[in-house]
């Protein structure tokens, strides 16, 4: 698509979106931007000079956009959706807030799209976009944090970069798996407007109620259940699962061990 009409389309989709949310979050604001940094930085900069009413930030061009464990997510005009959703939060428990979010936007997308531990959406057991979930203490409105949660998604899918690892699997794109007759057409105005209503929603019943009504619906799109995973730490195991504090069950030869965010990185083997 064209970067004038991308940038069209977005506006649609936030207008779009601020009306289906404005009688719930009467103060959310819905913005787009031409060109940014990373949409998750700009929210947490404002947050630290701030501004913590509720937002929604998406852009055309995401420069120096970033993954989990800061790999880079660069995302070139009209081919992939990037945006956050900033807002206060304050649940009982924060573990596996980025799972929460990942079953929203796998859901709003379609029946095809798996989740794989902790916070990428697969599709073919490829890395259709991802979940980035930061948090800032900072003055605010009550008890809690400041939250950004980030969501990235290929429209079409981009070019393995030049020193990914000897194990990566190319990236897929959302018109892909629509030419496979495996999701709908998602014109980028519907998108931005569907998955940022699913992540509003996803925080909002996360703040209220945790993880657990989550883990079901993670468990029906769980891409790694029962499958022989290779840990960057030397473990390898069998997938069982999600543990009710979101990290992820391995069955080895010593006994099942819970795997954490931040602890390692995960693959199939």
């Amino acid at each position: 698509m064209p970067p004038a009409a991308a940038l069209a389309a977005l506006h649609a989709g936030a207008e779009a979106l601020w009306q289906r949310t404005a009688p719930v979050w009467p103060t959310l604001t819905v913005e787009v931007l031409p060109r940014i940094d990373s949409t998750n930085a700009e929210l947490m900069r404002r947050a630290r000079a701030g501004q913590t009413e509720p937002v929604v930030l998406t852009a055309l061009e995401q420069t120096a956009g970033r993954g989990r464990a800061g790999r880079p997510w660069i995302t070139p005009p009209g081919a992939a959706l990037a945006l956050s959703v900033g807002c206060w939060l304050n649940p009982a428990d924060w573990s596996g807030l980025s799972l929460a979010v990942g079953v929203a936007v796998a859901e709003a997308l379609g029946p095809a799209v798996q989740l794989k531990w902790p916070n990428d959406l697969w599709w073919r057991q490829r890395k259709v976009g991802g979940i980035l979930i930061e948090t800032a203490n900072v003055p605010g409105p009550g008890p809690g944090r400041w939250c950004v949660a980030g969501i990235g998604l290929n429209g079409t899918a981009p070019d393995l970069p030049a020193n990914a690892s000897a194990h990566a699997v190319p990236p897929a794109g959302l018109r892909e798996a629509e030419q496979a007759g495996e999701l709908p057409a998602w014109p980028l105005a519907r998108l931005l407007e569907a998955v940022g209503y699913a992540v509003l929603h996803a925080l909002t019943a996360f703040e209220r109620a945790g993880l657990a009504p989550f883990l079901p619906r993670y468990a029906a799109r769980d891409a790694l259940a029962g499958r022989a995973l290779c840990l960057s730490d030397g473990t390898h195991g069998v997938a069982d699962g999600v543990a009710a504090d979101g990290s992820l069950r391995l069955l080895t030869a010593n006994g099942t061990v819970h795997v954490h965010q931040g602890d390692v990185s995960v693959r199939p083997c």
